[in-house]
């Protein structure tokens, strides 16, 4: 009978938690547009066969994905510093009627990090 040690059930952290995180962005090369908005260069592939393929067919190995104002500010402040509480603050200051602004910032990171574009 096989008996398993530490099996801990994930459970996802409190709000509390969450906001003790400090977010940093992934090595992506990224700028801002003309707006103001940020835009960045995501690889398509990161194995050599999909590089390969890129190359035979003569199309870029990356798309840029566009981010909104909001996204904008919580990904320039990513930076491997400040928290997500920070972040937030940051947000709720320049969004001041933004409604459940907490909830689309914790979404939003949530997303950035099971795309990998930040770590948490």
């Amino acid at each position: 009978m096989l008996i398993r040690k530490n099996k801990q059930k994930y459970r996802p952290p409190t709000a509390e938690e969450f906001l003790q995180y400090v977010p940093k962005r992934g090595d992506f090369e990224w700028s801002k547009s003309s707006e103001g908005l940020v835009e960045i260069k995501v690889p398509k592939f990161k194995a050599n066969i999909g590089i390969s393929l890129c190359k035979v067919i003569r199309k870029e190995n990356t798309f840029t994905a566009k981010m909104d104002k909001m996204g904008s500010i919580a990904w320039e402040n990513c930076d491997g510093r400040n928290s997500v509480k920070d972040i937030l603050k940051i947000l709720k200051k320049e969004f001041p009627k933004e409604e459940n602004i907490d909830q689309r910032l914790f979404l939003f990171l949530q997303q950035m990090q099971n795309l990998y574009y930040i770590e948490l």
